[in-house]
């Protein structure tokens, strides 16, 4: 197997898309809309049960529950990951068109500036990640107030894993794939069961020299919540969520209920 690093410069649909690879790891959101402009991605498996975006809000903005979003600037990732926010400002009848009434929205790049610098009341975090960028720049976690999309009811699911549909016609690449999901979710179960020693060989493998020690065993220990659970196979209640979260959110990710997204061949297979 060659593993091929990603990244949020590189789009996984246009790898997979170009034939540079057979598998791709992609949140939903991105591969349904990739599905609907002509490239068939099929979902397989699904590592990831649980949502692990939020918002994290300062207290001194005066916020305590959503309601007091009104009026406030959101830091928001796009890139489709907006979604998922837009549906919930719609479910609160909140206006994303700014003003005294609604919230205006700050397209917030991969970091948490806009919070340290006060541009922003809210921004988006992940809970394994930016969240503790946050606390390791200076604020501490009782400054803070944070809004699990999972809580709130629009979560969208995040890593699973996704083949091109042609390649399913080959049952021995579907072993192939059965094989790998089943050594997959074998390595997550081990890696959440030893989070340190986990942490400890991503960290020989970092090519860059940029991780820490304590950042990575603190991003295992969260990341195993979102994992916690899975076998591998996706769930069709969460993935119905996931459609109608993007239907109901607008701005064409999706135009209709998809048609052959997920199969569960593969890991009907991988429990064998």
């Amino acid at each position: 197997m060659t593993i091929k690093p990603g990244g949020p410069d590189i789009a996984p649909a246009q790898i997979i898309a170009g034939g540079g690879a057979d598998v791709i790891l992609d949140w939903m959101p991105s591969a349904l809309a990739t599905r609907e402009k002509g490239v068939p991605l099929v979902n397989i498996a699904q590592p990831f049960k649980s949502s692990g975006m939020m918002l994290t809000c300062r207290k001194d903005s005066g916020i305590k529950t959503p309601a007091d979003f009104k009026g406030k600037t959101l830091g928001v990732w796009f890139f489709g990951n907006e979604y998922p926010f837009f549906s919930w400002m719609s479910k609160l009848g909140l206006s994303t068109d700014g003003g005294a009434d609604g919230v205006t929205v700050l397209k917030q790049g991969f970091n948490v500036d806009p919070i340290l610098q006060k541009q922003a009341a809210c921004v988006s975090t992940m809970t394994y990640n930016e969240y503790w960028q946050i606390i390791d720049a200076g604020l501490k976690a009782e400054d803070l107030v944070t809004f699990k999309y999972e809580d709130q009811g629009v979560a969208t699911l995040e890593d699973g894993i996704y083949v091109h549909e042609d390649s399913l016609k080959d049952p021995a690449f579907v072993d192939k794939m059965a094989r790998f999901v089943r050594a997959s979710m074998k390595g997550w179960a081990y890696a959440s069961a030893n989070s340190d020693e986990a942490a400890d060989i991503i960290l020989e493998n970092d090519a860059s020299g940029a991780q820490t020690e304590e950042h990575q065993r603190r991003m295992m220990r969260e990341i195993s919540k979102l994992t916690a659970g899975s076998d591998g196979s996706l769930d069709e209640a969460d993935y119905q969520r996931t459609v109608d979260v993007l239907l109901d959110a607008g701005g064409g990710i999706i135009s209709k209920a998809p048609v052959g997204a997920w199969t569960s061949i593969v890991t009907d297979k991988a429990k064998m």
